[in-house]
């Protein structure tokens, strides 16, 4: 069976097409810049990436490339070959708790769901809309973002203010991120062969949640009503005082558009380092003592700890495991140190080579990194969100 994952973006396109039962990417793809001039797509089969100039008008032209290289690949000599696609959509409110068969009615709520999620929401159902067009005998899955965190309980995802703002506005905490720690739960369950796992996944990267799972349910989430909220992140500011808003508002006479931009776009590291969202920047500032680059890595740290303590302790100190996913979570060896040295009053301990031994550059990819003597254990898991979205089309096609 053949399934294309697929992330619509305003004005990008990103596809996986995965061969299952085998789990095996068989080619993967990025359209950039649709709608502009500009426009480019970068195709990778066995690890090797070549980027071609492309005129992509819109998301139907990006689509038209995208079943070119299918076939000039020898991915497939037929469309019928595909046996499904699955789309990740970012919001699905508190209307679905799982993935679905994407039919006009799911269509219909995902775009009166767009207030929620402006700039994800609609992009989204574009690119659904260009591939039931462009292949309208093939089955459509969503996979939301939002999903996985529905088995929250209301004293988590609810916000102490009036109750008609979450019954008539939709205003309560959602969670995102929800199909990485979703695997990550999927992948904990093979490992600790039980399906019953207490771990606490930190997703790491320009983007960051922490999700708490007991019992293999998302019961509390550091993103809330928005991707904003939580921990710091590259460009985002994570969780403030929300005085700061309507201060500005007024003293620096800024429109709530441009505080918005400001909160999420030029907030997190880089606002702190002055120069850098990037975290390998902030890196190589620390190593040429930046004190700003310092101060920064190090706030992003606290923000983490601070969290991880706090499901610590929501999860009564039964952990089965902490683990470090996406791209930050993977890759940042001394960062993941810094981490796990400040949870040692929790009895929970490093093994330096161990940890060195793992980043995605290097033969290893996976496994513990925290010492014998450690209370808990704590993993690196390479995400693979585009493997759940198929693994969802998979079982909902049949």
């Amino acid at each position: 069976m053949k399934i294309l994952s697929v992330n619509a973006g305003s004005s990008s396109l990103k596809f996986n097409c995965i061969e299952l039962p085998e789990e095996r990417e068989l080619i993967s793809g990025y359209f950039e810049k649709i709608g502009l001039s500009d426009s480019f797509y970068s195709i990778k089969i066995n690890g090797e990436k070549t980027k071609k100039q492309a005129e992509l008008k819109d998301h139907s032209e990006a689509i038209k490339y995208l079943i070119e290289e299918l076939f000039n690949n020898n991915i497939i000599k037929s469309l019928d070959e595909i046996d499904g696609v699955g789309h990740r959509i970012v919001h699905g409110g508190d209307k679905y708790n799982k993935s679905t068969i994407i039919d006009d009615d799911v269509i219909k709520t995902v775009e009166e769901l767009s207030s929620l999620a402006p700039l994800h929401n609609p992009a989204n159902i574009v690119g659904i809309k260009a591939f039931r067009e462009a292949m309208p005998n093939t089955p459509m899955v969503g996979v939301f973002d939002t999903a996985f965190h529905q088995t929250m309980q209301e004293k988590e995802y609810l916000y102490p203010v009036p109750k008609e703002w979450y019954q008539r506005y939709g205003v309560r905490k959602y969670g995102f991120h929800g199909t990485s720690h979703r695997y990550i739960t999927k992948k904990m369950q093979e490992i600790l062969g039980k399906e019953d796992v207490n771990i606490i996944s930190c997703h790491i990267g320009s983007g960051g949640s922490l999700c708490c799972i007991k019992d293999g349910k998302s019961i509390d989430t550091t993103m809330g009503f928005s991707p904003n909220s939580g921990i710091m992140m590259g460009t985002r500011c994570g969780d403030i005082d929300y005085s700061i808003i309507p201060y500005m508002m007024k003293n620096a006479h800024m429109s709530i558009e441009e505080v918005d931009n400001v909160l999420n776009k030029q907030s997190g590291l880089l606002a702190i380092s002055e120069k850098y969202s990037d975290h390998r920047d902030i890196e190589n500032g620390m190593a040429e003592n930046d004190e700003k680059c310092i101060l920064a890595n190090d706030m992003y740290i606290d923000k983490i700890v601070s969290y991880i303590a706090r499901y610590y302790v929501a999860l009564d100190g039964k952990v089965d495991a902490i683990v470090f996913t996406a791209g930050l979570g993977e890759n940042a060896r001394e960062f993941r140190e810094n981490i796990i040295n400040k949870l040692s009053s929790l009895g929970i301990y490093i093994d330096y080579d161990k940890n060195d031994s793992i980043a995605s550059y290097l033969d290893k990819h996976e496994g513990i990194i925290s010492s014998e003597e450690s209370s808990v254990k704590v993993y690196v898991i390479p995400t693979n969100e585009e493997l759940m979205i198929a693994l969802d089309t998979q079982e909902l096609i049949g």
